[in-house]
């Protein structure tokens, strides 16, 4: 304890030695005023108070300045100073400010605020234009508090996060601090390069606090907060906002400043609460202060966002420029409560930069060698806002604990401890750790997967893992993984592996060797079929599950060739059984009601194999292009950010080739299509289209056709809607021959249903799909459907109703689908 203390005390007794100009500002009452706007008259350079009212300026040279302190509901202080030494000191107190209608004429038949609004969004191009190209330094501070943690939830234990939770269950779980460059220039995004980066508890992290993220322009039609949100001055804004003239004053300089309060014309509407601040004449963002909740926004877990950002004006550039901004969230979920505030401080903006021809790329985000490294002096000097008190006793807390557990004996105490074997890893599974050797293994549970079907009766599967990290980044690591089946009708052991081995994080070249006897899937893409069809065999005699035995080896390589190209690729030999039902046990079996076979070609050959017993080779490569893939550069990694302007391409090619029944051998040429538009307000559209050609392919083996990813159980468990149909039989359209395919869906996220009357307080969503399915043999397969999305109580809401009408040669069927929707 002593030892933190002491270190507390040099913390501050740097932070304020280093400072070049630093204070505190506080209220006409004494009441210390959080993120005040503190810069030198006529420039860019500024900061913001913390929490405390404390605040740093990084000036290096004597002279005169006027320093500006500017926060909202307060007028604004010009302070004239002459500096001969540092560090130096100096204080504000700010004087509300009289906010009043007395010099504005209210006609009881026009809304003053309507044309100050109007006038704001004919400029609204106008001032995105003047700030499209800019260079400038960036401050960024991101904190996340527990408030209230349970010690369980759903059953396991919560612990103390790593020793971030005190005894009241509360405390700190993120502190990080980046100091960057940024750069842009339209149409390009905007660029940064990390200068510094801090993370507490962790002297070799790297912050995940960017620019990128919260780049809030409210001259943008919409703000992404994971949803989109209206601009209350975007060029439809009147359809989603009230406006009111709360009052008007005048800054320091003489501007007149509307005080424009805002309120959502419908609850749930992705519109903002709160006030704008607008300038006279210049019709320009002097402040902002607004929250929405999320809900709002479709991020159930969040109660509310707040934003607020403060401008600064420049003579040089004629323009109000952003120089601070805030976003605090509260969130509530499975008893957890937190909130959290990530500031930014922007400075030195320059706005007539000359930019090399190829100074932009696809590389949005980098890091200066070794910023992770700079030393505690570097942010003393360089830190435009000051830790407040809990967040030096979070970083020096923090510290101290990562020295004691990067010990060989803490490590060894806490394996110990979570190498016990406890009751509950009979139903869970077990793990085993070695923390210093960064290894880990795992066993599951053989009771934790139990399925059935009508080939292998019940039958369960006992996963074993195996894992070794090689460095610190997790860039290099190995893994081990066997499975263990054992059905009781068909009395078969069944066991197949591999081994994985991934080279590095950034162009994340894995090779892996896998082989063993396993049974397939027809279809292998129907990955939630077989827990539902254990439901549906047991309880209706519904068997849609098809399989077969198969005696494998393959390996696979796949790495991402250069920015935006993946190859994957695999070879295998393959040894292909027939199987047939062992069994018709069910639990409520029914006169009139019977298994079908497990011949996924005719329902009633029983003892039919749909294919002769076979070897084949299997060369399968394909390649995915994302367009314009933007990615971030991490020291650890590099993480692709495709763009939904344009699609996502895949191009393949499949041969089987050696087969031991040559008909078997074929050539397929297959490419695939997927994009997600953003569509603002209103809502989001996706589409995936499938296309194949196969060549001497006649009389191939069933499990080598094109098979379309069919529904026969009018549920879905894993949350995938997009590339599968809801009403159509799992094999009934397989072909051997040309095949295309296309899904569209559209969410309108709350833009339909929020307009409509009493249902605009469910805050569902409305959803619409269409799938097409057309083969050389079979006429088009067409189904539409409309659906209910984001259903649910509270924050929970993660479920979804669909019904879908099918056509093929006129109407074939309707159905209702239920299911999740993650």
């Amino acid at each position: 304890m002593k030892y933190v203390l002491s270190s507390i005390t040099v913390f501050f007794f740097f932070a304020f030695s280093f400072a070049q100009i630093n204070g505190n500002v506080s209220s006409t009452t004494g009441e210390a005023l959080p993120f005040v706007s503190v810069y030198l008259d006529n420039t860019y350079i500024g900061t913001t108070t913390n929490e405390d009212g404390n605040y740093a300026l990084d000036i290096t040279k004597t002279g005169d300045y006027t320093v500006v302190f500017q926060y909202l509901g307060y007028k604004t202080l010009r302070k004239k100073v002459s500096i001969d030494r540092f560090p130096f000191i100096l204080n504000a107190t700010l004087v509300e400010e009289d906010i009043s209608l007395q010099e504005v004429v209210i006609n009881s038949e026009e809304n003053p605020a309507i044309q100050i609004i109007k006038n704001t969004i004919a400029k609204r191009e106008e001032h995105l234009e003047k700030t499209e190209n800019f260079r400038a330094n960036f401050y960024s501070r991101g904190l996340i508090k527990i408030k209230d943690a349970p010690e369980k939830i759903l059953g396991q234990e919560v612990g103390d996060l790593g020793g971030a939770l005190d005894s009241t269950r509360s405390g700190i779980i993120y502190l990080s601090e980046t100091i960057s460059k940024l750069e842009h220039q339209a149409p390009n995004r905007l660029k940064e390069k990390i200068i510094a980066s801090k993370v507490s508890g962790n002297d070799n992290g790297f912050s995940f606090n960017n620019a990128g993220d919260v780049n809030y322009n409210f001259y943008e039609n919409t703000i992404d907060l994971e949803g989109k949100a209206v601009s209350p001055i975007a060029s439809n804004a009147f359809n989603y906002y009230r406006y009111k003239l709360d009052g008007v004053f005048y800054d320091d300089k003489g501007n007149l400043i509307n005080k424009i309060e805002l309120t959502p014309k419908r609850k749930n509407d992705a519109a903002f609460s709160g006030y704008i601040y607008i300038v006279e004449d210049q019709w320009s963002l002097y402040a902002v202060d607004v929250n929405i909740t999320g809900l709002q926004v479709q991020v159930p877990p969040v109660d509310l966002f707040t934003i607020k950002q403060t401008f600064s004006y420049s003579e040089t550039d004629s323009l109000w420029a952003k120089i601070s901004q805030t976003l605090d969230f509260n969130l509530a979920i499975f008893g957890i409560k937190a909130n959290g505030r990530f500031t930014g401080v922007f400075s030195e903006y320059d706005f007539n930069p000359q930019f090399e021809e190829k100074n932009f790329t696809r590389e949005i985000l980098s890091f200066e060698e070794l910023s992770n490294k700079k030393d505690s002096i570097y942010w003393d000097t360089k830190r435009p806002v000051p830790l407040t008190k809990e967040e030096v006793t979070d970083y020096v807390k923090k510290d101290s604990i990562q020295l004691v557990k990067k010990s060989q004996p803490y490590l060894d105490s806490v394996d110990r401890a979570n190498n016990k074997f406890k009751f509950g890893n009979i139903l869970g599974g077990y793990s085993y750790q070695n923390s210093a050797k960064n290894t880990q293994f795992n066993i599951s549970s053989p009771i934790s997967q139990p399925s059935f079907n009508t080939v292998q009766g019940f039958n369960s599967t006992v996963e074993l893992n195996y894992r070794k990290r090689y460095d610190e980044n997790y860039s290099r690591s190995f893994s081990a993984n066997t499975n263990v089946n054992y059905g009781e009708a068909d009395d078969r052991l069944r066991v197949d592996g591999s081994l994985r081995y991934q080279f590095n994080n950034k162009t994340r070249p894995i090779l892996s060797l896998s082989g063993g006897i396993k049974t397939e899937q027809f279809n292998p893409s129907l990955s939630d079929l077989p827990l539902l069809n254990s439901f549906y065999s047991l309880l209706a005699e519904k068997n849609f599950l098809k399989i077969y035995d198969k005696s494998y080896a393959k390996i696979n390589y796949s790495q991402e060739l250069f920015n935006g190209f993946h190859l994957y690729s695999n070879l295998s030999y393959e040894r292909r059984k027939a199987l047939f039902n062992t069994t018709d046990q069910a639990w409520s079996p029914k006169a009139d009601r019977q298994y079908t076979s497990n011949n996924p070609l005719n329902p009633v050959a029983y003892n039919v194999a749909p294919f002769n017993t076979h070897n084949i080779l299997k060369l399968n490569v394909e390649s995915r292009i994302n367009f314009a893939q933007d990615y971030l550069s991490y020291p650890n990694g590099k993480f692709n950010m495709p763009s939904s302007k344009y699609p996502t391409l895949y191009l393949g090619y499949e041969k089987g080739f050696g087969a031991t029944t040559s008909d078997y051998n074929f050539d397929l040429f297959k490419v695939r299509l997927y994009q997600s538009l953003s569509l603002g307000t209103k809502g989001n559209f996706k589409y995936y289209t499938k296309a194949g050609v196969f060549a001497n392919a006649d009389n191939i083996a069933f499990m080598d056709f094109h098979h379309f990813n069919g529904n026969q159980t009018n549920i879905t468990t894993d949350g995938n809607y997009l590339g599968r149909f809801k009403n159509l039989s799992y094999y009934g359209l397989s072909t051997n021959n040309n095949y295309a395919e296309a899904h569209l869906e559209h969410s309108f996220n709350g833009y339909i249903m929020n307009k409509i009357p009493l249902l605009n307080k469910l805050n569902f969503n409305l959803v619409i799909g269409a799938n097409v399915a057309a083969t050389k043999t079979n006429k088009p397969y067409n189904e539409f459907s409309v659906g209910i999305d984001n259903i649910g109580w509270g924050k929970l809401r993660f479920l979804r109703i669909d019904y879908v009408r099918s056509y093929q040669s006129g109407f074939l069927n309707d159905a209702f689908m239920f299911g999740f929707s993650f």
